[in-house]
C-alpha cells in the first residue's frame, strides 16, 4: 500500500466539500478529501493534511492562489479538480482552460507530488444542466491526457454511474450529498490502492416519481437554487467570496466525524 506524508486538496467546492455538512469543521463542511486524509491519517499517524479548495473558485482563482501555495507545503500527494464553475458560464474555451490548467498540474508535479485528476460528472441525465454534456465531454478528454502525460491517478467520474442516483446528490442538484462524498473517497482510496472501510451496502431501489412529481419537484428546484444561482451568475458574485481556505497549512487530518443514522439522502 502506498504511504504519502504530506496530502493536500485544492479545487473548487468538489473538493472543498459542499453537501457534506458538519458544523464543527472550517467553512461548514466535511467532503471527500477530508475523509481520505482521515484514512490515511490512521494508516500514518505521520501524514499531514491540507485543503485550499474554495468554493466558487474558476480556473483563473485556482491558477493564481493555489497552485503555488500548494507546491510551497511541499506535498507528496495533490488532489485537484477545477473547471466546472468555467463550464457552467454562458461561454467558454475549454482548451484554452484545460491548456492552463495543465501548465499549473505541471508545476505540482515537477516539485515531485503524485496527482489525482478527475473527468466531469455525466450531466447527460440530468433535466436543466444535460445541455453542457458536450462541453464536460470535452473536458473530460483533454483531462485524460493531461492525467496520461503526467502520470496522475484519475477518478473517470463521467463513468461512476452509480451517481445517477439522486441520493448521491445535495438538494441543490450540483453538490455531492453525504453519501455521495464518502463513495467519492471511497473510489479515491481504491485509485490508490490504500485499504479502506468506507464502502457502502448497495442502494435500496428508488420508486419511480409520477411525472407530476417529478414537475413539482424541478420546479421547487428552480426556485430554491437555480435562481440564486442565476442572480449571482448575473451580479458577478461567488458563494465563496468570503470564505478562506478550511485548512491553509499542512496539520493532522481532522478526527473522523460519526456518521448520521437513517435512510441516505
Amino acid at each position: 500500500m502506498p504511504t504519502y506524508r504530506a496530502y493536500v486538496a485544492v479545487g473548487d467546492s468538489f473538493t472543498e466539500g459542499v453537501g457534506d455538512p458538519d458544523p464543527s469543521r472550517p467553512n461548514g463542511v466535511r467532503g471527500w478529501a477530508d475523509r481520505v486524509a482521515e484514512v490515511l491519517g490512521q494508516a500514518d499517524p505521520e501524514l499531514r493534511y491540507a485543503n485550499l479548495a474554495i468554493r466558487g473558485r474558476k480556473m483563473r482563482g485556482f491558477l493564481d492562489e493555489q497552485v503555488d501555495a500548494a507546491v510551497a507545503l511541499g506535498p507528496d500527494l495533490v488532489s485537484a479538480y477545477v473547471g466546472g464553475n468555467d463550464i457552467l458560464r454562458p461561454a467558454v474555451d475549454v482548451d484554452a482552460i484545460v491548456t492552463a490548467y495543465a501548465e499549473g498540474l505541471a508545476k505540482v508535479r515537477a516539485a515531485g507530488a503524485h496527482l489525482v485528476l478527475f473527468t466531469g460528472f455525466d450531466l447527460g441525465w440530468a433535466p436543466v444542466f444535460g445541455r453542457l454534456r458536450g462541453r464536460v465531454a470535452i473536458y473530460n478528454e483533454l483531462v485524460r491526457e493531461v492525467a496520461e502525460e503526467l502520470d496522475a491517478t484519475l477518478v473517470d467520474f463521467w463513468r461512476l454511474r452509480e451517481y445517477r442516483d439522486p441520493r448521491m446528490w445535495d438538494v441543490d442538484r450540483i453538490h455531492m450529498s453525504t453519501l455521495g462524498h464518502r463513495h467519492m473517497a471511497a473510489t479515491v482510496l481504491d485509485r490508490l490502492g490504500v485499504a479502506h472501510d468506507l464502502r457502502l451496502d448497495p442502494l435500496p431501489e428508488l420508486p419511480p416519481l409520477t411525472a407530476a412529481q417529478r414537475r413539482q419537484a424541478d420546479v421547487a428546484w428552480a426556485r430554491a437554487h437555480a435562481a440564486p444561482w442565476v442572480q449571482r451568475r448575473l451580479t458577478g458574485r461567488s458563494s465563496g467570496d468570503l470564505l478562506a481556505a478550511k485548512y491553509p497549512t499542512l496539520q493532522r487530518p481532522p478526527l473522523p466525524t460519526a456518521e448520521a443514522t437513517g435512510t441516505p439522502r
